[in-house]
């Protein structure tokens, strides 16, 4: 085994990164582009157990024997930092203690490495800091940066970090990897189609039953959107099943932190509270909703992508392209859709849904407004 083998169909990436751990092309900055899913943040991680192993990640040791290797897979290795966020954005002062740990020398014998997860959302004075920081490196310090696309990073950043650009992975390789853990192949067949090359996705449905279930009621639904009963009864569902499963998410966490909150400021029940606990208490709630809200639509824009699958499928179908449907399971009302649409008005769905997502994720319309107006431009013939 190796610290790569959680990157899927990403060989041309692990050859580059592999060059640069043996001192050809090596650089202070990185910045790990590529679709969701992909695997951004696994590939800046494995680099870092790369970079902190005296053999290079690939040994006969690593990772089950290497120290290194698996303290940095496990997050826990010293000299190994990642920020990640379920908030809307990174703010400066995140990134200033990052700035000043940047400027410490490592406690080990090798580098300083820090992976910024969503590099697209740091905030205008965030990266501000951090442009200071990558201009004036520490010798032994590294920035990984993650985000989405080049764009999505300021250019004055982006033009003092090595470009690693990764790919979707194929439903065979998400399927091969499904199936070398243990799944069994047609369930590894069906997860690896409808994640649409999305690692994180096709694990979940793969393993979760009640995930597979969820995103049945989604992609059923354009084939029932006969009705503008039925278009609002689409949008309430798909909402307040997308809040319950962000809900659950974020509720453990919630009740994690707030513990570790009363902890640290020594608050037991009806004891008495420090001055500092009530802001302390009003911050740490504040944080907690802002990513509740994040978490709510990053479920609803999920199912949205699920919903365009649909569509997809039917121009794919409409048109005679080769290839497995992402949603072969529901061909009969794939076909459907065929038969009272066309290819043009299928396209034109799926930018109805990507109007959608622009309005909830860009300018904040509420959930349920934006998929309510969504569902009856979807609104479908009755036959």
């Amino acid at each position: 085994m190796t610290v790569w083998d959680t990157l899927v169909g990403q060989r041309p990436v692990i050859a580059a990164l592999e060059q640069a751990v043996a001192g050809h092309g090596m650089t202070h900055a990185w910045l790990f582009t590529g679709p969701p899913g992909s695997g951004r943040s696994n590939a800046a991680i494995a680099f870092a157990a790369a970079l902190q192993c005296p053999q290079g990640g690939a040994g006969p040791d690593c990772p089950d024997g290497c120290h290194a290797c698996r303290t940095v897979l496990a997050g826990s290795h010293a000299d190994v930092s990642v920020v990640r966020t379920e908030k809307l954005s990174i703010g400066v002062d995140e990134v200033r203690d990052l700035v000043r740990r940047a400027s410490l020398s490592p406690m080990g014998d090798r580098w300083q490495i820090l992976i910024v997860e969503d590099a697209d959302r740091l905030t205008e004075q965030a990266c501000n800091a951090l442009l200071k920081a990558i201009e004036e490196p520490n010798g032994r310090t590294i920035w990984m940066l993650c985000a989405p696309t080049v764009e999505d990073v300021l250019p004055t950043i982006r033009s003092r970090c090595r470009l690693v650009t990764l790919s979707t992975p194929t439903a065979e390789e998400v399927a091969g990897f499904l199936m070398g853990r243990g799944v069994p192949e047609s369930l590894a067949s069906y997860a690896a189609r409808a994640s649409q090359g999305h690692i994180g996705r096709a694990r979940a449905l793969a393993l979760d039953e009640a995930v597979r279930n969820r995103r049945q009621e989604v992609v059923s639904m354009p084939a029932r959107l006969t009705t503008l009963g039925r278009c609002m009864d689409a949008a309430t569902r798909l909402a307040s099943t997308a809040k319950e499963e962000a809900d659950a998410i974020t509720a453990e966490l919630d009740a994690r932190e707030k513990t570790d909150l009363d902890a640290a400021y020594g608050v037991v029940e009806r004891g008495r509270r420090p001055r500092e606990y009530g802001p302390a208490l009003a911050a740490l709630e504040k944080g907690q909703r802002t990513r509740a809200k994040r978490r709510h639509l990053d479920v609803v824009d999920r199912g949205l992508t699920d919903l365009m699958s649909v569509y997809r499928d039917a121009i794919a179908l409409a048109s005679d392209a080769p290839g497995d449907l992402v949603n072969e399971e529901i061909r009969d009302q794939v076909e459907a859709i065929v038969d009272t649409s066309t290819p043009e008005l299928n396209l034109r769905r799926i930018g109805w849904i990507f109007a959608a997502r622009e309005q909830m994720l860009e300018f904040n319309v509420p959930v349920a407004l934006a998929l309510e107006s969504m569902m009856v431009a979807l609104k479908a013939p009755q036959r």
